[in-house]
């Protein structure tokens, strides 16, 4: 998937405080009988209006935070848990692609292209004017592939992916096609995966808390080649492929001569080819049955190049009964495509405390909100 960023890189701000009330439900809430779900399984609108909604968030008090791949960073408060926000809250503005947000002991951090920078004690703010502290400022300036997807691990540690800055290449900088971690103050940036064109999206096991992530395959090889990957990563410093092999056993028809494939760790599952694989999530709630629990939720952005369009869904990978083997691969939610035409881009996920999954759509200006009703 080429991401291309189309404004100029912005420098920092001053940061403007803004909020307005969420939208009521328009006639663009009959998009939502286009998606076909499971049996039991319902969706509806968290909130409207959230331009270019990408990666989500949740703090202790269930403030939701949405990043962008404009310049801001919103808040959806659901203070009433009706299952809809009270508001759309613009937190920040004036940031450069801000994709990333994660939080931490009531921080709110948030990736930019090129740096972390952190919001203390933000849920007491949203309608101050808070002033970012910034966590690290050494990350390239790319913008190919220069979304940051940023989480927080189970060793505590923020990890951040730096992409590819091209379709495929050999990257000058060792920092690119990397997936790296920091301490939460920005010190200690080591890389734990190598060979990793372009992850927007990644979380750990519940199980053995190992690191998967989805990963986007190069272009022009034709509709069908590359796959898009699920990976899994065992132990810091595996090699993922880039630019030498896609998909396990693609092997790259320029930089892959002479590499033998066996160096390079192959997916856990193959995804469609050009599906934009993007946030994924493990669904650790309880409200959806159990057959889906412990098991990887993916959305899927959409084919941006290919003759036949592919993926505008959410697609479901089954494990194993020890969380270390993929089993299939299947569509969950879809409708967001109709014929060759798209309303609606999913992008991220979030699963919230009563066991709903959230998804952000960044063509439709949306967060939605999937729950199961029996």
């Amino acid at each position: 998937m080429k991401l291309r960023h189309l404004l100029p890189l912005a420098v920092l701000a001053p940061l403007a405080l803004a909020f307005t009330t969420a939208p009521a439900p328009t006639a663009a809430d009959t998009n939502l009988t286009k998606i076909k779900l499971p049996k039991g399984f319902v969706i509806s609108y968290f909130a409207q209006g959230v331009k270019s909604a990408r990666e989500l968030a949740v703090g202790p008090d269930g403030t939701v935070y949405v990043g962008t791949k404009d310049d801001k960073v919103y808040a959806l408060p659901d203070r009433n848990k009706d299952g809809r926000a009270d508001e759309v809250v613009t937190v920040a503005t004036g940031l450069n692609s801000p994709n990333g947000v994660a939080v931490r002991n009531g921080a709110l951090y948030v990736g930019e292209i090129h740096r972390i920078v952190r919001y203390d004690n933000i849920a007491a703010r949203l309608r101050q004017k808070p002033k970012p502290v910034v966590v690290y400022d050494k990350l390239p300036n790319e913008e190919w592939h220069g979304f940051k997807y940023i989480s927080f691990g189970p060793d505590g540690k923020l990890y951040v992916p730096v992409g590819a800055p091209c379709n495929v290449c050999e990257p000058e900088e060792p920092i690119y096609a990397t997936i790296n971690r920091l301490n939460a103050d920005g010190t200690g940036l080591e890389t734990v995966a190598y060979g990793v064109r372009n992850t927007v999206g990644f979380d750990w096991s519940p199980q053995d808390k190992a690191l998967w992530f989805t990963d986007n395959g190069r272009d022009q090889l034709g509709d069908n080649l590359p796959a898009d990957e699920l990976n899994r990563a065992t132990s810091p410093g595996q090699h993922f492929g880039f630019p030498y092999f896609f998909a396990g056993d693609v092997r790259d028809p320029q930089f892959g001569t002479g590499k033998n494939q066996g160096t390079y760790v192959a997916p856990a599952q193959k995804l469609g080819p050009h599906v934009a694989a993007l946030g994924m999530k493990f669904y650790t709630g309880k409200q959806f049955p159990a057959q889906y629990r412990n098991q990887i939720f993916i959305p899927e952005h959409g084919s941006w190049n290919r003759s036949k369009k592919l993926g505008y869904r959410i697609s479901l990978v089954r494990l194993d009964a020890t969380g270390k083997k993929a089993l299939g691969y299947e569509t969950f939610a879809e409708g967001w495509l109709q014929g060759q035409q798209s309303w609606g881009r999913p992008v991220c996920l979030l699963v919230l405390a009563d066991g709903s999954l959230l998804v952000s759509d960044d063509q439709n200006d949306a967060v939605y909100r999937i729950s199961y009703k029996g």
